[in-house]
């Protein structure tokens, strides 16, 4: 928008009162943009309302982990591959890769177990 204005450029609607080259067009032009901010708001709020509920119910629990973990360890210790190799061989990034190489390795630093919170 700020191009267009720069550009000397107007926006005028023939079915609605928006023209943006006076002052009561731009604000009812900003007005639209601040209710469509708000609406996003409200929507999210209340998603994020009804995840919390669902989880307090037991209910939601999230997406299933589509990143096999123990194949990944079983490739690194096994099979003596590198992560880019592993992120090749299941189809995944090897930022992945990394983050659960990089997870497992604090694990076995602080001596804790390996849970299935790490996919």
């Amino acid at each position: 928008m700020h191009e267009l204005k720069a550009r000397g450029v107007a926006l005028k609607a023939t079915g609605q009162p928006v023209d943006t080259g006076t002052a009561a067009g731009k604000a009812f032009l900003d007005m639209l943009g601040v209710f469509a901010e708000f609406e996003t708001n409200l929507r999210r709020e209340r998603q994020l309302e009804g995840i919390g509920a669902a989880r307090a119910r037991g209910v939601y629990k999230g997406r299933k982990p589509s990143i096999d973990v123990v194949e990944i360890l079983r490739l690194r210790r096994e099979e003596k591959l590198g992560p880019a190799a592993i992120a090749r061989r299941l189809g995944i990034g090897r930022a992945s890769v990394y983050r659960l190489l990089g997870k497992q390795a604090a694990i076995f630093q602080t001596g804790g177990e390996c849970r299935s919170s790490l996919r």
